[in-house]
């Protein structure tokens, strides 16, 4: 099982990374909150255990990012005790919070509970919408419809805004999260190859792509899956 240690401090990532190491668990690191989410995004952590006093983006921008596309388990792990931090890290998506210092052997029970949580609720493996069917085991796009039967293709920078998009089906996900998880922290403004892209996926499988019914444009703000499709 492979476990994200984000924290700041190289003497709890050392004492962690030996700790949990010796208990079996692949262990990945990050020492910014940048760096926290590069690593999500590349290595797929099984759990994500998080500080929330991480440079460049702090542990609820870091939370807030995961769970525009991701419900991996994340446990914050943090020095702040406060009930108001607690519940700002919960509300923004963590699963569990344990304050510093800790014990090691509450710390492993907290992470066995968590994994056992997520593996009773598995991912559905496949979404549809209109005609369209997305399977994310194959990494395929098919259209359904009667006498238009066939695989879409679609670009891999497609595939993963679909990806993001469909695996959070009726929730706003933010341009700065898609421009981040799919170009990188040095993208987040760059607006114009969202709306590129996001033309092109729409070409490819809204019934009529100037007035999308799936793949909805939140004003302002971001895109929003619509797995039912707008009211017309």
């Amino acid at each position: 099982m492979k476990i994200l240690i984000a924290d700041d401090d190289p003497q709890i990532i050392r004492a962690l990374r030996i700790t949990l190491g010796a208990a079996g668990y692949d262990v990945i690191t990050a020492t910014t909150g940048i760096e926290a989410l590069d690593q999500t995004t590349r290595q797929h952590p099984d759990v994500v255990m998080l500080d929330l006093g991480m440079p460049h983006l702090d542990g609820i921008q870091v939370i807030e990012g995961i769970r525009g596309w991701s419900q991996v388990p994340i446990l914050v792990v943090s020095g702040r005790t406060g009930a108001a931090d607690k519940v700002e890290a919960l509300d923004a998506g963590a699963d569990d919070y344990v304050t510093k210092p800790f014990a090691m052997d509450e710390l492993r029970a907290r992470i066995r509970a968590l994994t056992r949580r997520i593996a009773s609720v598995e991912d559905e493996p496949h979404v549809n919408f209109g005609d369209v069917r997305v399977d994310f085991s194959a990494k395929t796009v098919v259209r359904t419809s009667e006498g238009s039967t066939g695989r879409i293709r679609l670009t891999p920078t497609e595939w993963r805004l679909l990806e993001l998009l469909t695996q959070s089906p009726g929730k706003l996900i933010t341009r700065e999260t898609i421009l981040t998880q799919i170009w990188g922290p040095n993208h987040s403004k760059d607006n114009g190859y969202l709306r590129l892209y996001m033309a092109q996926l729409r070409k490819k499988l809204e019934p009529v792509p100037a007035s999308p019914r799936y793949l909805v444009t939140v004003l302002g703000m971001g895109y929003r899956f619509v797995p039912a499709g707008t009211v017309e």
